[in-house]
């Protein structure tokens, strides 16, 4: 089972909750878990779990190298180029790899063969183990742009950690998604059998959620809703989740200690008896919505 947990905004506390599923889910359900950060533009689930890092691999995207000597200098590399990542200036052709995004039709359209597949450093694939919980994170390289390749590093990453076990070992995955909906958010959830939107019930919280609901909806997965820093009761969001018909699993007070916790890297089910059993509580429930078991 995937759980990816989401958000339409950031800070609202999804690493909060990842963290605090990761630390209960084997207690909770009886079944090992691996947590995988794919927010790789800013990683903080270690901060939370503390892993112990023990391999690192290089992951890379696909870049053009140009053959100046076999160019004839048609431009239709040029052409074809979204981006403006390959050009001829002057007589000299050239690759800006920083602006590459590796889909090949550079390549593709080359009359003469001048261009060859080459690659460039996205980032980095992290893995170890916090304890009794295998943990992989991605870490984008600084002035990257193309996360969703590194996600998807991260991703095959997991797939190959799960296919090495027998299928009776393998473990739940929780994936700590990026904020927001654009391309990162929906690389990130696509693999999941369960979406957990975390939402903070203020304007701006409850407006990107709405928008959060109506970019995974399509997606055909169970969505599911955790509110952090819930106080008074939010009329707007009540409404919201009924007229989508989306269960709200948890809410996680609006409380000063859990706020200081959360500011010391505590994880939310070390902060009180009631704080523990609203995790374990939690994690039953999305356990419940195991695909095989939505089907039984």
């Amino acid at each position: 089972m995937r759980i990816a947990i989401a958000s339409g905004k950031g800070g609202t506390g999804k690493t909060t909750v990842s963290a605090a599923l990761a630390s209960v889910w084997t207690e909770a359900v009886s079944r090992p878990v691996l947590a995988a950060d794919l927010d790789v533009e800013e990683p903080n689930l270690h901060l939370f779990l503390r892993p112990v890092i023990t391999e690192a691999h290089v992951a890379h995207l696909e870049s053009p190298v140009i053959d100046a000597a076999a160019c004839t200098r048609c431009g239709a590399c040029r052409e074809i180029c979204q981006f403006g990542a390959v050009t001829i200036l002057g007589d000299t052709p050239l690759v800006f790899d920083d602006m590459c995004h590796g889909c090949g039709a550079c390549l593709a359209v080359c009359p003469v063969a001048a261009m060859s597949p080459g690659a460039r450093e996205v980032g980095r694939v992290e893995e170890g183990a916090a304890g009794s919980i295998a943990f992989v994170n991605g870490r984008l390289r600084v002035g990257e742009a193309m996360s969703p390749v590194l996600i998807r590093a991260v991703t095959a990453r997991v797939n190959g950690k799960l296919a090495a076990l027998p299928e009776s070992e393998r473990p739940d995955v929780l994936l700590d998604a990026p904020p927001g909906v654009s391309c990162p958010a929906q690389n990130a959830v696509a693999t999941a059998d369960v979406i957990v939107l975390v939402v903070e019930p203020t304007p701006f919280g409850i407006h990107d959620f709405a928008l959060a609901v109506e970019a995974f909806a399509p997606l055909g997965k169970p969505l599911t809703v955790v509110v952090n820093k819930a106080g008074e009761a939010s009329p707007e969001l009540d409404a919201l989740c009924r007229r989508e018909n989306l269960p709200v699993l948890a809410a996680i007070p609006d409380d000063r200690a859990i706020a200081e916790g959360y500011a010391r890297g505590r994880l939310l089910p070390e902060m009180s008896p009631a704080c523990r059993a609203l995790c374990l509580d939690l994690a039953r429930q999305l356990a419940a919505l195991r695909p095989e078991a939505r089907h039984a």
